[in-house]
């Protein structure tokens, strides 16, 4: 009886406080509902198999990531294409029956992430409009209606730089109130030119930038740890597993950093559930204080600030909770661990109760639901689990079809590293091939209707000032209207501050009344856009970008300076240098992973234009590096080592790469040349060539391509992979004739 009230408890709590976001019967977020893999349905199934016993439908759309249910939308993400036509998209079925209704396809581009980990993050769909957001492994954040029609979209990649690696670890987006959240780390500009992992808050409608959060410290490497809303004592927090081993916390309304706790030496994956006060959070990596692997933790969030070992209440350490996220069902959690092993165990002690073989490798997340468990193994078999005090039931184990999407010579059961989505009566899951619905044939589920969340009013004194659009690209000349935006202690928003004081750090302009007016001059400029009420200080970013044509000699900048308003320029160690009695950029050299950057410097909406620069590679110990530019989102690349040029958008992908031999040698300036044109058949014609400064332009391109899925817009950029540093010198972007 215990037991029941406490689970009553828990869903009651839940429903007050976390909002539910949508009806039951709905799986908008990944994690569910609640985002915590809990869901409320009854009659779910308890047995199911491949020759159509409890299988409503399956349909031959594999992926890595959870599906999401809206109404009677089914969205997945995964991809389309291979090799030279591969592409990231969007898929939205009838969840009834399984039927196509539509797919949306957006490129990759000036990404490091190999093309079979695409499509890693699942979208998220907004109970009140009805929209869906997709965020792509090349941090691509589309809106899109539930009709498939673009709304709006930020490349955060040309935006913020994120870090980009051959993991692919994406983190699928949120939706809290009128935001849409991601997070990624990042190395921009001024006060965020550090590499961190930033929480961006975009408004769901508009796709203006509201907040920029970074309640963490330097990122070991990309985590995608699943955000969750939960609340405590009152104050609602976001928190999520961050890229520098630590679980953190923020208010989701104003990004406020709330507390942090480092638990590894790695970036956490998993997903953090609340009991209570206390926040239980797992890894499988290196602890802090031992050689030990891995840990299940309980700790109290109620605390503010850097968290120690003493707001610890229980930990199981040796425990490898590297990816699956947890569960809590009353009294207990569940988590599976990297060999395939689900636990359980006591949420007040962490003594464990049980434990069950499902596999030798595990991936996918458990879901909960009408006393049952549901979770598929990257061993290729699906479960449905009855957990008891003291034991697990099996109540249906089933092999999945040998896969096809692998290593042919393989022939393994398709593997399953998504968790599954409960939704209209039935459990939804996708393994490497096809997507699966389980349950009854018919339901009497509902379309979608709209669900607004409430959110509790403010109360009190202001303890927090928002200013919003927070994050801007502008041009000279151009006005915006800000917005000061009051929240109290614990986050919640109180009004808007028609009385704000306004000032400028950095920028030549006007800010009257929230109305910031650039100055016309064309220059280049970075800076903040201040407004104060009383004692309290908020500030929005704004980077100027002058108009083409450019032609940048940096004989402007003092030794050791650089634009302001390019993007990860000084994370990626560019500087104004002297050279033989020359002002030039120099990248200066490093052995660090910061040896390879791009830099963006302009709007992520540019297009039909050409970008040339002279670059200049030392050598040292018989190794050269590598210099590039960036044009509307493909890269003309200089290999020293391999004296050659390379064309291409997306490097992994080596079959959409154009190639020819080009000599270079060390110390000695070289001029790249780079123009894209959108032509009035749709296509996109990318040429590039490459000569001695000291010789005449050729009159022909050494690489001309006519791209079969072009990119039709992006910011222009120079990269750099040079351990012994690399040049530049008169970068010049021009309009094309």
């Amino acid at each position: 009886m215990l037991r029941n009230c406490a689970l009553t408890v828990l869903i009651l709590t839940s429903a007050a406080l976390a909002q539910q976001t949508g009806a039951v019967g709905d799986w908008p977020d990944w994690r569910g509902p609640d985002r915590n893999g809990f869901s409320r349905e009854k009659g779910l199934p308890e047995k199911w198999s491949l020759d159509g016993q409890g299988l409503a439908w399956k349909a031959a759309y594999g992926g890595r990531s959870t599906p999401v249910v809206l109404g009677d939308h089914l969205y997945l993400e995964n991809t389309a294409g291979g090799r030279e036509t591969e592409q990231e998209r969007l898929l939205c079925l009838n969840a009834d029956t399984g039927k196509l209704l539509w797919e949306y396809r957006f490129n990759l581009y000036q990404s490091d992430v190999p093309a079979h980990r695409v499509g890693w993050a699942s979208p998220v769909a907004d109970p009140e409009t009805g929209n869906v957001y997709t965020f792509g492994v090349n941090n691509l954040l589309t809106a899109l209606t539930k009709d498939g029609k673009k709304l709006w979209e930020r490349s955060i990649t040309e935006e913020f730089v994120p870090f980009t690696t051959h993991g692919g670890r994406t983190v699928s987006p949120m939706i809290d109130g009128g935001l849409v959240v991601v997070s990624t780390p990042t190395s921009t500009w001024g006060t965020q030119a550090n590499r961190a992992q930033r929480f961006i808050a975009l408004d769901k409608r508009t796709g203006d930038i509201v907040w920029i959060s970074t309640p963490g410290g330097r990122p070991y490497d990309t985590s995608y740890g699943p955000m969750n809303i939960v609340t405590v004592n009152g104050t609602r927090l976001l928190v999520a597993g961050g890229s520098d081993g630590a679980a953190l916390a923020m208010k989701p309304q104003t990004g406020e950093p709330v507390w942090n706790l480092v638990l590894a030496k790695r970036g956490l994956n998993t997903g953090i559930v609340l009991n209570g006060k206390y926040a239980i959070a797992s890894h499988g990596d290196e602890n802090l204080d031992s050689n030990e692997m891995g840990m299940i933790v309980s700790f109290d969030a109620s605390r503010k600030g850097k968290l120690g070992a003493d707001a610890i209440k229980w930990s199981v350490k040796g425990f490898m909770g590297g990816f699956s996220s947890p569960v809590i069902d009353g009294d207990r959690v569940y988590q599976a661990d990297n060999s395939g092993n689900l636990y359980a165990f006591d949420v007040e002690t962490g003594r464990q109760l049980w434990k069950q073989t499902l596999g030798t490798v595990q991936k996918a997340s458990s879901v909960f639901g009408d006393g049952k468990i549901y979770i598929g193994s990257e061993s290729g078999r699906f479960y449905v689990l009855r957990p008891h005090a003291d034991r697990c039931e099996v109540l249906s184990d089933v092999e999945l079809p040998l896969s096809d999407t692998g290593i042919v010579s393989q022939k393994i059961p398709e593997p399953v590293v998504a968790a599954a989505a409960v939704a209209r009566s039935r459990v939804y899951f996708v393994s490497s091939d096809t997507l699966y619905a389980i349950g009854p044939k018919k339901t009497a589920a509902h379309e979608w209707r709209p669900v607004a969340q409430t959110m509790e009013p403010g109360q009190g004194d202001p303890a927090w000032v928002q200013v919003e659009p927070t994050e801007l690209v502008l041009k000279p000349g151009d006005t915006v209207q800000l917005h000061a935006r009051l929240f109290d202690a614990a986050g919640r928003f109180l009004r808007e501050e028609n009385a704000a004081a306004w000032s400028l750090d950095h920028l030549q302009g006007t800010a009257t009344n929230g109305k910031f007016v650039v100055a016309s001059e064309n220059v280049g400029q970075a800076g903040l856009i201040k407004a104060t009420v009383g004692a309290l200080t908020g500030e929005a970013r704004a980077r100027v970008i002058p108009p083409l044509p450019w032609n940048e000699t940096f004989d402007s900048y003092a030794v050791g300076a650089l634009p302001p308003q390019w993007v990860s320029a000084q994370a990626g160690m560019f500087q104004v240098t002297e050279l033989d009695g020359q002002k030039v950029l120099e990248k200066k050299p490093t052995d660090t992973l910061f040896k390879r950057m791009r830099v963006f410097m302009g709007p992520s909406d540019w297009s039909n234009y050409t970008v040339q620069a002279d670059i200049r590679i030392p050598e040292k110990r018989r190794q050269m590096g590598d210099a590039g530019i960036i044009a509307q989102r493909y890269t003309l690349y200089a290999f020293g080592n391999n004296q050659r040029l390379e064309l291409n958008s997306w490097q992994p992908e080596v079959a959409r790469a154009v190639s020819a031999p080009f000599t270079l040698k060390p110390d000695t300036w070289y001029r790249l040349k780079l123009r894209v044109e959108n032509t009035a058949d749709g296509k996109t014609r990318i040429r590039g060539k490459a000569w001695a400064v000291a010789g005449a332009e050729p009159d022909a391109w050494l690489i001309d391509r006519v791209d079969p899925i072009p990119n039709k817009q992006g910011s222009p950029g120079l990269f750099a992979d040079a351990q012994f540093g690399v040049y530049f010198d008169n970068v010049k972007v021009t309009p094309n004739p």
